[in-house]
Order: C-alpha cells, then sequence, then structure tokens
C-alpha cells in the first residue's frame, strides 16, 4: 500500500483507463500490455495488494463481480467433475451450481461442512475435484475448520476453495491454513463503500489449474474495470481500521442482544456459546467478523415487522459497507433456503454502537406492540 508513482512521486497511483496500448518497431509489447480485456495497469496495482494481504503466491485476479469470480473456478474444472460444497452458503451461488453447473457436466453434493464427519463422507477419492467451504457461512454464520477440510480435500486428489467474504484476510487468510484458492466478493468489506462491485479470486500456487482460471477470466472478458480497481485500491487503504471497528462492533451486539427479551437466539461465531466458537477462536485473529444474525421473537411476522420499523439501520441487501444494513433473508432467499423465518442479517457499520442498539431496541419493541 505504500508504493510510489515513480513518474511524479506521487503518494496515489494513477488510474490508468486506455483500452489500447501501442505497439513497439518489433511488433512486441515492451510495456506488458496490449489491450484492456485481459489486463490493465491498475487492476494489476490492486490485485498485487490483495495477493499480498492474503499471501498468495500463485497472485490475486480481480473480476466484475464476487459471481463473476466464483464461477470462473467451476468453469475452470472438466466435465464429469464432482463438486461439495456448504449447505450454508451465498444464495445466488448455491443457485447458480443447482441451476447451471449440471449443465456444464458437473455433479454436486452439497453438505454440512461444519459436520467434518459428513464433509469426508461427501468426498469422492478420485471423483472429486473441488470442495468448497464459505466460513463463516452467510447468513447462519456456521464456521468450517479450514485446515481439517483442506485435509480432507487433499486426501481426496481434490482443491479446497474457500469464500472468505465474512471473514476478510483481515481475520482469516485461509491460504495459510492450507486452501488452495480463496474468494472474495470484494464488493463488500474490501471495498466497503457500497459504491463497487466487484470479485477476486487469490490462488496458492500458480498450476494449471489456476491458468485456466486466468484464461477464463481473458476470453469471457470477467475483468475489473479499472475505475472501480481504483475505488477498491482507495477502499484497502482503510481496510483494518474499518474492520477492526466492525468486528468490535458487531461482537458488543451481539453480547447485548443475547440478553434481549424479544431475540431469541443471536448467531454470532465471537460468543462463547456459539457451536463454531471454538474453531473460529483457532482460525480467526483480531476479532470474528462484522456479522451476525438474529432470530426474533413473533416468528416471519415478527421479524418483518421488526426490519421495517428500524431507523438507524438500513434496510438493504448486501453487507460488510461503513453503514449498518438489517435484511429478512428467508423473503430474499425463498423456497429451500436453510435460513430460518424468523432471521433478520445484520451487517455492522461504522456507527456508534449504542446507537445501534438503541435503533434495533425500540424497532423490535415497536414490532411487538412495546
Amino acid at each position: 500500500m505504500g508504493r510510489i508513482e515513480p513518474g511524479t512521486r506521487a503518494v496515489v497511483m494513477p488510474l490508468h483507463v486506455s483500452t489500447t496500448f501501442i505497439r513497439d518497431p518489433d511488433n512486441g509489447y515492451s510495456s506488458g500490455y496490449s489491450y484492456a480485456r485481459p489486463d490493465n495497469a491498475t487492476v494489476r496495482e490492486a490485485e498485487s495488494v490483495l495477493a499480498m494481504l492474503e499471501g498468495a503466491e500463485a497472485g490475486a485476479l480481480l473480476f466484475g463481480s464476487g459471481m463473476a469470480a466464483a464461477t470462473a473456478v467451476f468453469g475452470a474444472l472438466e466435465p464429469g467433475d464432482h463438486v461439495v460444497a456448504g449447505t450454508v452458503m451465498y444464495w445466488a451461488l448455491k443457485r447458480w451450481l443447482r441451476e447451471e453447473a449440471p449443465r456444464r457436466g458437473l455433479t454436486l453434493t452439497f453438505v454440512d461442512t461444519a459436520d467434518l464427519d459428513a464433509l469426508g463422507a461427501a468426498v469422492a477419492p478420485g471423483r472429486t475435484r473441488l470442495v468448497w467451504i464459505e466460513t463463516p457461512g452467510n447468513p447462519l454464520w456456521t464456521v468450517t475448520d479450514i485446515a481439517a477440510a483442506a485435509e480432507i480435500a487433499h486426501a481426496a486428489g481434490a482443491r479446497l476453495a474457500v469464500d472468505s467474504t465474512a471473514a476478510s484476510p483481515v481475520h482469516t487468510r485461509p491460504l495459510e491454513r492450507g486452501a488452495d484458492i480463496v474468494m472474495h466478493s470484494a464488493t463488500k468489506i474490501l471495498n466497503g463503500h457500497s459504491d463497487v462491485v466487484a470479485g477476486v479470486l487469490a490462488g496458492a500456487r500458480a498450476d494449471a489449474f489456476w491458468d485456466r482460471i486466468r484464461g477464463i477470466r481473458a476470453g469471457s472478458g470477467g475483468i475489473l474495470g479499472p475505475f472501480e480497481a481504483y475505488l477498491l485500491m482507495r477502499s484497502l487503504r482503510t481496510l483494518h481500521l474499518r474492520a477492526a471497528a466492525q468486528s468490535a462492533g458487531a461482537l458488543r451486539l451481539a453480547e447485548r442482544l443475547s440478553g434481549h427479551p424479544l431475540v431469541t437466539h443471536v448467531l454470532y461465531p465471537g460468543l462463547p456459546d456459539d457451536p463454531g466458537h471454538a474453531i473460529a477462536r483457532r482460525q480467526m485473529r483480531d476479532g470474528f467478523g462484522f456479522m451476525l444474525s438474529i432470530r426474533v421473537a413473533g416468528g416471519e411476522a415478527g421479524a418483518i415487522a421488526t426490519a421495517a420499523r428500524v431507523r438507524l439501520w438500513k434496510r438493504a441487501t448486501s453487507l460488510g459497507g461503513v453503514e449498518s444494513l438489517i435484511e429478512h433473508r428467508a423473503s430474499v432467499e425463498g423456497p429451500g433456503s436453510p435460513c430460518p423465518p424468523d432471521l433478520l442479517r445484520l451487517s455492522t457499520g461504522i456507527e456508534d454502537t449504542e446507537d445501534l442498539y438503541g435503533d434495533l431496541d425500540q424497532a423490535l419493541r415497536s414490532a411487538h406492540g412495546g
């Protein structure tokens, strides 16, 4: 993050928007750039920071969205390959896997990846080529042991990919725990300002599979635009400050909401009684992330009524921004969702925690006639 622009000595790197570049007299491209679809200098700069944050030997690849990044991994598999993925994961990707992956010749098994016995039973040695986990898993925030999942995947001859969007490299570095690929929806806390849609993959090693992913991005035109990469670089400068504040706020909210008479259950891996707390303490550092969910008295009606009565929280989708967001996920995900109908997903921003709690308290009491 401290690199200086060599031409002007500027402390902020420039934005390169050109779509094409001049060829040398000998017909080559000594600059390393020929056309903007496969590569861009501003994108490359952001990728170098992300690779550093993840400790990624292969580097990082930025995509136009988290979905574009994730689906590129599945696109690099061969027809007939078997994939194991979590039952608790980002709903849009799970829907894509159910609808599109079979059309590409992939076979799928969904399993509770937090249950290592179930994960081990789902993996077929010699047939399973990819294990995809999300930890903490959206929106129940279940925690999967990354190192143990890596051992299971590798013993079967498969790769392990980890969606670490809710943790960010501030709290978890999956490659250090044996993962082969880590994915983020960079739209979320990596950018953190609700003004960029982006995705990123970081690889543990450069190999043929990683090269196929890179080729998919180049061929499909999935690269992030330079202006979005420039904004993302701006945001990465404050990532650790934002993540620390948002994680601390989420923990304080989880602790206070655990005692609220109209909250039946708080889901947050930072709570000592959370089923994933011990694993989270082992593989997360400097906090447990900015996301939590609450189950509300009064069932679905109580949850929706509560969301309708907040004033400071923003009733909107997405997560990880500096503004706090609340959403009734069962309404979004629809039939087949593992999300209970009484659940509200909370993305903690950087507002005063007492103000955030007070707003939820008044919304809960108002929704229940208080």
